[in-house]
């Protein structure tokens, strides 16, 4: 049973431990061979926790970076690129969320929903995970 403060659980520390700020640019060293060319920071956020569905709600904050451009085009097929990449580690990253709730609440699966953009300066990517 998950704790009843599960909000909680998700400070903004943790979160930094899941998703360190550094792997944007060693995601951007690995994607075009400088961290600078990188237009956005991705942070991750917890949104909510639905118990009646049993799922656990993130975001996948995309920043824009000072002096660069978040396009959408640049944004809108990151979830298939996210879901992959093994720096980003999104299986990992459910897992070691999962190993900190206890051990009756496994996770049956995740997924990533599609990029939406409330400011031009910040997309985000849901990140949801069913839990068991």
């Amino acid at each position: 049973m998950l704790p009843d403060n599960v909000e909680a659980l998700f400070t903004s520390e943790l979160l930094s431990e899941l998703l360190p700020p550094q792997r944007s640019d060693e995601f951007f060293e690995a994607l075009y061979g400088d961290p600078d060319e990188g237009a956005y920071d991705i942070r991750l956020a917890f949104k909510n926790y639905d118990s009646d569905k049993k799922v656990l709600s993130f975001e996948l904050q995309l920043h824009e970076r000072p002096k660069k451009c978040l396009a959408c085009n640049l944004t809108y097929g990151l979830p298939e690129v996210f879901s992959r990449h093994p720096l980003i580690n999104i299986n990992g990253m459910v897992k070691k969320i999962a190993a900190l709730l206890d051990e009756e609440a496994n996770c049956n699966s995740w997924e990533l929903g599609p990029t939406r953009t409330p400011q031009d300066n910040l997309h985000i990517i849901p990140l949801s995970i069913q839990l068991g």
